[in-house]
């Protein structure tokens, strides 16, 4: 375990038509932290991410992943540090099988034979997949939900220290959002996540990002900035829902002010 799995050092990106999408990004992330990364369209977070495992190259300053800068010539190493699962997983499968799909990344690696298919199996059972159910079957007849835990499964397989999600419950129904969100907390392993949902950080991250046109405007404890209404609005983003409510959990409602069979109710 790397005693910081992601350093960055001023960090600029400017994409060809001079769009200036990262500006001077100073961030590291410790071992098995939850960092979520939130800002409103266009504020640079997944070109960040894209720096992450080398997608793309920093122009100005320096990203090191565990003991490698990322450059050219370490891609591979940092590749099977950082593993990124992307917004949609229709961009992830590509292979005619669940099986196929979740070996692919490992079999590049140079894995083979029993290590192979102990590799498969851990990760697709660490995701709520049973194998033998699920490995035979064709990608494209997954439900949403069950494409991304095979997409992220696939990416476990090839044992990064690092786990990259960008926008993870995007197009997810509500089931399937509680269980990728149990999912994500269950995984002892460093994840960074870009998301617009804001109650997911609250849930999983101890540690915010914000990013505004391209720079970090905040870098701190979830709960403080969750809780900053007008900051969160000057930045083009909404408080979560669950601070806008009066109270969440059954735990935080006013029971003096209930009747008992409104209370029964509730209960």
């Amino acid at each position: 375990m790397h005693h910081n799995p992601i350093h960055i050092q001023q960090l600029s990106y400017a994409y060809p038509d001079g769009t200036e999408a990262l500006r001077e990004i100073d961030l590291a992330i410790a071992p098995s932290e939850r960092v979520a990364l939130v800002g409103a369209n266009g504020s640079g977070k997944s070109t960040l991410l894209l720096h992450l495992n080398g997608i793309l190259l920093p122009q100005v300053g320096e990203i090191v992943v565990g003991e490698q800068t990322v450059t050219p010539e370490n891609l591979k190493d940092i590749r099977n540090f950082v593993g990124v699962v992307f917004q949609n997983p229709d961009d992830q499968l590509f292979m005619p099988t669940v099986w196929e799909d979740v070996t692919f990344g490992p079999m590049n690696q140079g894995v083979r034979g029993s290590e192979l298919e102990r590799r498969a199996c851990v990760a697709m059972q660490s995701v709520g997949l049973e194998p033998h159910h699920y490995g035979p079957r064709s990608p494209g007849n997954l439900s949403g939900g069950e494409k991304k835990r095979v997409a992220i499964a696939g990416v476990l397989a090839m044992q990064p220290q690092v786990l990259v999600l960008d926008e993870p419950t995007a197009q997810l129904d509500p089931r399937s959002r509680r269980q990728l969100i149990n999912l994500l907390r269950s995984l002892p392993i460093t994840q960074v996540i870009a998301t617009h949902d804001l109650d997911l950080a609250v849930e999983l991250c101890s540690r915010t990002v914000v990013l505004s046109q391209g720079q970090i405007v905040f870098n701190g404890v979830t709960e403080r900035v969750m809780a900053n209404g007008a900051f969160l609005e000057d930045h083009a983003l909404e408080s979560p829902l669950c601070y806008s409510r009066p109270y969440c959990l059954l735990d935080h409602r006013p029971s003096e002010h209930l009747s008992p069979n409104l209370l029964n109710l509730m209960l």
